[in-house]
């Protein structure tokens, strides 16, 4: 009998990935290859990259070189997003015998069982924003309660600092009825709730005439579907109408996740975001009218070339005085074939640095007060299926998380809970 080949994977950035690399790895169920952790010997690692930051790129440099410090004779893939924007970066890598970027990764175990023993495969590269693929639905599943459901890929918007309409292409999706059928099979899982991601979700239909909308009040009628939650949405695409229907339908979660990515008109302008802290405005405010417990969530980016102090400070003091919950605050980052890149403004990296500690710490006081704001709510929880020691850990509808003491019987389970008490550290305890 022929020994398994082991074969690991390790994905870095978005859920979109995550979900990605899920789909990909269940390719190799096949009784041919045994799948293990990472940081495990293996014959074959496999790196579902992430390229939206320079941390991200330094990250998969070290998992390549982790790899192959591990086992000295494996192969080593890179696909996704890195190879397509930075494939040059990758060819000098020792170990490195394929990169496969967004048009070939759902090809890996066409590409693996293909190899020479002595071929290295690092050149057939598409240049960036050329040569995207039709587009291919993926869901997790195994490794987190929840699980991440691919609806769209790529983005039309050409935000002057973003790469990812570089390296994913065009906006694209599944129809409605295609992805009802993939909602099913998750349906058909003990998966309770579902993570709606992709790269512009909100654009989802656009090339069938569809709508987000539409694709929401379809997905509700699945029966198995139990919790159905939203990544990233647009502030432009996030219409009335969304925000109602999660106001009326109990499976889809209060909780949004609203790009802002600055504070600034001046700021937003420049980078070429279709809305203004206007309109941004508006959202938090329908979300409050129709749901005041909602989780609304938003992305920030400090230390944009034309960010100056005091555009900084506007920045700062419309986040202090608009009710989001909390924010997620990036360091601008220098990307390749970008508009911004060409800038002749620069932020000193130790200024973006001080700028995003500001942001988290008033992200930081956000979170407490929505945190505080929410006692003495009934809600649900649904509980991981990982357990931390003697504790166990889940997330509310509106995404507080809260612990309990571990019972095997609430692993993976929808209960209903009162938040009442916290510990020091301002975790709901039930």
């Amino acid at each position: 009998m022929n020994k398994k080949k082991r074969i690991a994977f390790q994905t870095l950035g978005c859920k979109l990935n995550f979900s990605e690399t899920s789909a990909i790895s269940r390719q190799f169920s096949n009784g041919m290859y045994k799948q293990v952790p990472y940081d495990e010997p293996a014959d074959i690692y496999v790196i579902n990259s992430c390229t939206v930051t320079k941390k991200a790129d330094k990250r998969c440099r070290a998992l390549i070189r982790q790899a192959k410090s591990t086992n000295p004779a494996c192969r080593i893939i890179v696909m996704g997003c890195y190879p397509q924007a930075g494939a040059s970066d990758l060819m000098s890598l020792p170990g490195v015998s394929h990169l496969l970027d967004n048009t070939q990764k759902f090809r890996l175990l066409d590409y693996i069982e293909g190899m020479e023993k002595a071929v290295v495969d690092k050149t057939n590269m598409a240049e960036p924003g050329t040569g995207i693929p039709r587009f291919v639905p993926a869901y997790s599943l195994g490794g987190r309660t929840r699980s991440f459901f691919k609806i769209q890929d790529g983005c039309d918007y050409n935000c002057s600092y973003c790469s990812i309409p570089l390296v994913r292409g065009h906006s694209r999706s599944d129809t409605i009825a295609a992805t009802v059928k993939t909602a099913r099979k998750i349906a058909e899982t003990d998966i309770k709730e579902v993570v709606l991601t992709g790269v512009n979700i909100g654009d989802f239909g656009k090339p069938h005439g569809e709508s987000f909308f539409d694709l929401l009040k379809e997905l509700i009628k699945i029966d198995g579907l139990l919790r159905i939650r939203l990544s990233s949405v647009e502030p432009d695409l996030l219409h009335d109408d969304i925000i109602r229907l999660v106001a009326a339908e109990p499976k889809l979660m209060p909780h949004f996740h609203i790009p802002l990515q600055s504070g600034s008109d001046a700021i937003l302008r420049s980078m070429g975001r279709r809305y203004d802290t206007a309109l941004f405005t508006s959202r938090v405010q329908a979300i409050r009218k129709h749901i005041p417990h909602a989780c609304i969530a938003a992305d920030l980016i400090v230390g944009y070339p034309e960010e100056t102090d005091e555009l900084f400070k506007e920045s700062l003091r419309f986040i202090s005085k608009t009710d989001v919950s909390y924010m997620h605050v990036f360091n601008y980052s220098e990307r390749e074939h970008t508009r911004a890149i060409k800038s002749q403004h620069r932020v000193d990296p130790s200024e973006r640095r001080r700028r995003s500690k500001m942001m988290q710490q008033l992200s930081a006081e956000k979170k407490n007060l929505f945190t505080e704001a929410n006692r003495g709510l009934k809600t649900t929880v649904l509980w991981e299926k990982e357990r931390q020691g003697h504790l166990l850990f889940g997330f509310t509808e509106n995404y507080i998380k809260i612990k309990t003491s571990f019972d095997t019987r609430k692993v993976n389970a929808i209960q209903a809970v009162q938040l009442i008490s916290t510990d020091k550290n301002g975790v709901y305890t039930v």
